[in-house]
């Protein structure tokens, strides 16, 4: 009896990671949809984009309220208990990635809608979110393969990520500088890069939560070489 009760758990408890997955390449898609309209222009792209959101915030309710449900009836413990958490965080942060692809679509459908004295490129644009949907990739892959080496390539990767970032809003400012008809178009496509470099924070928070839940040891908010140190020993 109790070791038919051990496997029920493991299928409920496999099946919770699988639903995450599902939700993870919602997310991911979400992002290619939105980077894509910002390419094309279609507005319908962006409005099926904001509308998807509701779905992934209902997935997240859906597969908290089931990880509530798990801990009153089975109260697990130790490993166990640490795949719930890791779950609880990792759908929240999925959640929050959505958040930011509505708010890229939200942003370039304000732009293609307005009559803008220069529309921007998105070249950089786009190189960021190849960077940012490489490391969610990365990230739920991990989740899924349980693989604590992960976080040291999201940590460097979201390093990276800043810095493009950060040479995206100097090229802005510059923008705005030299020609103030530039601004609400340079403050939009600002909104739009900050939204991507939320993406890759919450893609490395996942992959450090993998570590959580592999190693028993929380990273969050350590140093690369701390990083190092826990995700490579034994």
């Amino acid at each position: 009896m109790a070791d038919h009760i051990s496997k029920q758990f493991d299928m409920e408890l496999e099946t919770i990671r699988t639903r995450v997955l599902q939700m993870g390449g919602l997310v991911e898609q979400q992002i290619l949809s939105a980077i894509d309209a910002l390419m094309s222009g279609e507005i319908a792209k962006f409005d099926k984009v904001i509308a998807e959101d509701a779905l992934v915030n209902s997935m997240e309710v859906t597969i908290d309220d089931d990880c509530q449900h798990i801990i009153a009836r089975r109260q697990p413990a130790a490993s166990d208990l640490r795949i719930i958490i890791t779950v609880i965080k990792t759908i929240t942060d999925l959640e929050r990635i959505g958040d930011e692809a509505q708010k890229i679509a939200r942003m370039g459908k304000t732009i293609y809608q307005s009559e803008r004295y220069q529309m921007p490129r998105f070249r950089e644009i786009r190189k960021m979110a190849e960077v940012a949907l490489a490391m969610l990739r990365r990230a739920l892959d991990a989740f899924a393969r349980l693989d604590a080496s992960a976080a040291l390539e999201l940590a460097e990767e979201d390093m990276r990520l800043d810095d493009d970032f950060a040479a995206e809003l100097r090229q802005l400012i510059t923008f705005m500088m030299e020609d103030p008809r530039t601004i609400s178009m340079s403050i939009d496509t600002l909104f739009i890069s900050k939204a991507i470099e939320r993406i890759g924070d919450h893609a490395k928070n996942i992959s450090e939560y993998v570590v959580y839940l592999v190693k028993g040891k929380d990273i969050r908010h350590t140093s690369l070489e701390n990083i190092k140190r826990e995700t490579q020993g034994n």
